[in-house]
């Protein structure tokens, strides 16, 4: 899961991308612009390149939310690189939609990247990918990150076991 937003306020989700993994494969993909309720602030566009123009037409958060909710149940796994960060979005979307948070499983890959491989330079996601030579495209583009964190996902999962990634899983309620 990747959000981007218009704002520093949380709930001002303006895309979002989920990868599906099942089997060890990526089995499928959804990404979405989303109209915020909020003014979109020039460092953030300046981060992901999205202005209020690119979102003018797309749907609010309520409608993505309808397609996607079932991908949030407690026996599902949700991974995103910085977890604390996406978690928050949804979380603080969901409350000024006045929609009910899901009870799901959730793990960080910023955290997992921190723990199998302390001696990189840092833990940034471009980082990363580059140390493992995983492709990322277009770093901050909702989907390209989605697609990276699953397969920083599936290198730790090859390399270092189920078993290795259990403990650092999280039940978010």
């Amino acid at each position: 899961m990747d959000f981007e937003t218009a704002s520093p306020k949380r709930y001002s989700a303006c895309s979002l991308a989920l990868v599906v993994v099942r089997n060890s494969q990526i089995v499928d993909t959804f990404y979405s612009l989303i109209k915020p309720e909020t003014e979109f602030s020039a460092w953030n566009t300046k981060i992901h390149g999205l202005h209020a123009s690119d979102v003018a037409d797309a749907p609010k958060f309520p409608e993505v939310w309808a397609h996607i909710q079932t991908l949030f149940e407690p026996n599902k796994l949700v991974v995103a690189h910085n977890a604390r960060f996406d978690t928050s979005v949804l979380r603080s979307t969901l409350n000024y939609y006045d929609i009910e948070a899901p009870k799901y499983l959730a793990l960080d890959t910023l955290k997992t990247s921190r723990h199998f491989y302390p001696e990189f330079p840092n833990h940034k996601l471009n980082t990363i990918c580059d140390q493992l030579d995983i492709d990322l495209h277009h770093h901050h583009n909702a989907l390209d990150d989605s697609v990276a964190c699953a397969n920083i996902l599936l290198h730790e999962e090859q390399h270092f076991g189920d078993n290795a990634l259990k403990p650092m899983v999280k039940f978010i309620q």
